[in-house]
């Protein structure tokens, strides 16, 4: 598999589907931009996506707050907002940890 700079892309992903799967190489970038699609979907729709084995993508509401400037100490406030974060599952953590 041809990684740049140890970066998995979405090329590397149909890639993967073409050679194990063999699917085209048209149909496995399609099947990768479809599932992306949708994850990216039920997201904006404000729905978290779990992914059994790898973890769960969540999003938070976060509310308005002052920060300050570290570098001048002024007092800013920070705006609501929504915030999606990934949490790896303990079997993706496992696998990490083990390098396999």
């Amino acid at each position: 598999m041809s990684r740049s700079a140890g970066t998995l892309t979405r090329a590397d992903l149909a890639e993967t589907i073409n050679r194990k799967l063999g699917f085209s190489r048209a149909e496995s970038l399609a099947l990768v931009e479809s599932i992306l699609a949708h994850m990216c979907d039920s997201l904006k729709d404000g729905e978290n996506v779990k992914i059994s084995g790898f973890g769960s993508f969540v999003l938070r509401d976060k509310k308005e707050r002052v920060g300050r400037n570290p570098k001048t100490g002024v007092e800013v406030p920070i705006t609501p907002r929504r915030v999606m974060t990934f949490r790896a599952s303990q079997t993706l953590r496992d696998r990490i940890a083990d390098g396999s």
